[in-house]
């Protein structure tokens, strides 16, 4: 059986995969409150976690009437009160995508990459589908104009036409 210390556990301040640097100080305003706020609350709920965990004595009452998971829930609920008010001054949407994807404890970095990756490939697709409707158009003209002289002026455009283009 594990003994069980009362002091609360710190996370550290960010994820591994968090787009900030720990080193960097959070914005400033309200969404820099914001997201203190929103730290204090992962970190209360990391301890009310490990207070559940590891209390044993959890129907005993503790000193002053307060039961140790009690007050953790208290803290939690504290931090989402405080959370929701500076929530009420924010005007940032977020997508739903997003939301929907922390709700399925994906992280949300990965749908931003994954979408990315997306763009590139699809951007690279039609990329080489331009290329080979270029390089079609070409063959065409060069066949047309040997075909049909008369159309040549018309199907070769002239040194000013492509300066325009670019």
């Amino acid at each position: 059986m594990t003994s069980y210390n009362p002091e609360p556990q710190t996370l550290s301040s960010h994820a591994p995969d968090s787009p900030r640097s720990s080193q960097s100080p959070p914005p400033s305003g309200v969404q820099g409150d914001l997201e203190l706020e929103l730290l204090g609350l992962a970190n209360a709920l990391y301890n009310l976690g490990t207070t559940v965990i590891n209390d044993s004595t959890k129907d005993r009452d503790r000193p002053g009437g307060a039961k140790l998971v009690g007050l953790g829930a208290n803290e939690v609920v504290n931090h989402l009160m405080s959370i929701d008010n500076k929530a009420q001054d924010i005007r940032t949407m977020i997508p739903f995508q997003v939301l929907s994807d922390i709700d399925n404890a994906r992280n949300p970095m990965q749908l931003t990459k994954e979408r990315l990756e997306r763009a590139a490939t699809e951007n690279q697709f039609m990329n080489g589908k331009i290329a080979a409707i270029d390089s079609y158009r070409k063959l065409l003209n060069e066949a047309l104009a040997s075909n049909f002289p008369e159309t040549a002026k018309y199907l070769r455009p002239s040194q000013d036409d492509i300066k325009m283009e670019l």
